[in-house]
């Protein structure tokens, strides 16, 4: 950055009531051969990142220099995104026009206040100008969300078909999410969308909002729209892998698409149709809140409404909201997991309760596994290999790995038994997923390892001076 160039930093908007979009602002081109009007930076952003100033923003960002670029691969985009450095993190710069990046910022500002899966929106970027004076288009900085993989990656392992089917009910899960708080997306595609590990499922994260508005309440015919926008997308998008033979020639595109129609009404119904039953049938009430549940949502209010006659009644859910487990799990320990790898300790941390001492307060019972459990698991992860999967996706897999031993060798495995043989026998042959980036090219996808989904079990050597809580 040159020393006539400074900055000007912008709180983020704060028209946090706002339904639709920003007004639109004209983008400098960069071919414009006039002269910038101002000579300094415009930034707006949550927090101001000193950082930011480092990089070379009077370059056009297809001309960046290697030196401030992160060496992860790019997939095709009709913008031009660079991976940069940022401090300890890695960010993706896209530039694009002033309305669309700010309005993108906007929207996932908006969602990351409502609890909404999404990458996080960094600061946007306008005033860039060459050193001659000529205009260069603003950017939307967003942070890399770290162990998210992008759809390439995971059906460049040829994944089993039931596999497949938790990916796209991820990606319907998310879409429901969405619609609940009133957000159309109008680019639903796996192609926007990462997605994490979570205790053998994914969970799916919005990245591009760029076409996003958010309303009170949307239509069901905005919803349905948004949801045929999903099929068609998808179907383009396996096809696209079909013809580059990243995918088994068995899988059918098309009616693997239809998956996520399926999977997206299902979801919806459960959380939003009346229910009706017999006065007599009022455990009906606690069936539906319990399904909820398991499904990560959290009743906050329900309508319960009497028809004419007295004999039945109807019942709607009023308000859900997603992250029970998360938000349980969070509250007894402080550790902060998806919704599925939630589930799944809570449910250790229950079992470890009822065989340690049943009648213990919870939260000190919570206390005593997360010591004696969780952290001398994490402990015993190899420093090179603690960038492979998240904390909790590894406890979930030591406790899953812990579980076929015993059933496949008839006896009880220490804890410090399961933890030595998941390292040696899965952990160490993993890629690292804190690396993966965005649309990786189909260079890269070629040459990426092949992680099979099936463990591999057997005696291992224990840890020495290991506690395990279960005996």
């Amino acid at each position: 950055m040159t020393e006539e160039y400074s900055a000007q930093w912008h709180d983020e908007p704060t028209d946090y009531a706002q339904i639709g979009k920003l007004p639109r602002f004209v983008a400098a081109s960069a071919d414009d051969g006039k002269a910038a009007s101002v000579s300094s930076l415009n930034i707006t952003a949550a927090a101001a990142d000193p950082e930011l100033l480092d990089l070379p923003w009077h370059i056009a960002l297809e001309d960046w220099p290697a030196e401030y670029l992160a060496a992860l691969p790019r997939g095709i985009s009709r913008h031009i995104v660079r991976f940069a450095h940022l401090g300890g993190s890695v960010i993706a710069i896209k530039e694009t026009s002033e309305h669309v990046a700010r309005h993108e910022y906007h929207m996932l500002r908006k969602l990351a206040r409502l609890d909404v899966p999404c990458v996080e929106p960094v600061a946007v970027i306008t005033g860039r100008a060459t050193p001659d004076g000529r205009p260069l288009n603003p950017v939307l900085v967003t942070r890399h969300l770290k162990f998210s993989m992008p759809y390439r990656a995971l059906f460049s392992q040829m994944l089993r078909k039931d596999t497949l089917t938790r990916l796209i009910d991820a990606q319907a899960l998310l879409l429901v999410r969405l619609h609940l708080i009133g957000f159309y997306w109008g680019d639903v595609s796996l192609s926007n969308t990462l997605f994490r590990r979570d205790a053998g499922a994914f969970a799916a994260y919005l990245v591009d909002a760029e076409t996003g508005e958010l309303y009170p309440d949307l239509s069901t015919g905005q919803r349905e729209y948004d949801l045929e926008i999903a099929r068609v997308n998808i179907a383009g998008e396996l096809m696209d892998l079909l013809d580059g033979g990243l995918i088994e020639e068995k899988v059918d595109p098309v009616a693997t698409s239809e998956l996520i129609m399926d999977s997206y009404r299902r979801l919806w119904a459960e959380l939003t149709e009346k229910e009706s039953f017999e006065l007599g049938e009022r455990w009906r009430v606690g069936a539906r809140i319990r399904r909820l549940n398991e499904l990560g949502f959290d009743v906050e209010e329900y309508a319960i409404k009497t028809t004419q006659n007295g004999s039945t009644i109807q019942l709607q859910p009023k308000v859900v909201d997603a992250g029970h487990h998360q938000r349980r799990l969070l509250r007894l320990t402080g550790l902060d997991a998806q919704e599925n790898q939630a589930r799944r300790l809570l449910n250790d941390m229950d079992s470890f309760r009822a065989d340690n001492n049943p009648d213990m307060d919870e939260e000190y019972s919570a206390h005593l596994w997360v010591s004696q459990v969780f952290e001398p698991i994490v402990r015993s992860i190899p420093r090179d290999m603690s960038g492979k999967l998240e904390q909790a996706e590894v406890v979930h897999e030591v406790l899953e790995h812990r579980w076929y031993m015993s059933e496949k060798q008839e006896r009880h495995i220490p804890l410090a038994e399961a933890v030595q043989s998941y390292i040696d026998s899965i952990l160490r042959h993993r890629r690292d997923e804190a690396a993966i980036m965005l649309n990786p090219d189909t260079g890269l996808l070629k040459i990426l390892e092949v992680e099979t989904e099936e463990s591999r079990y057997g005696d291992e050597e224990s840890i020495d001076e290991y506690p395990d809580a279960d005996d």
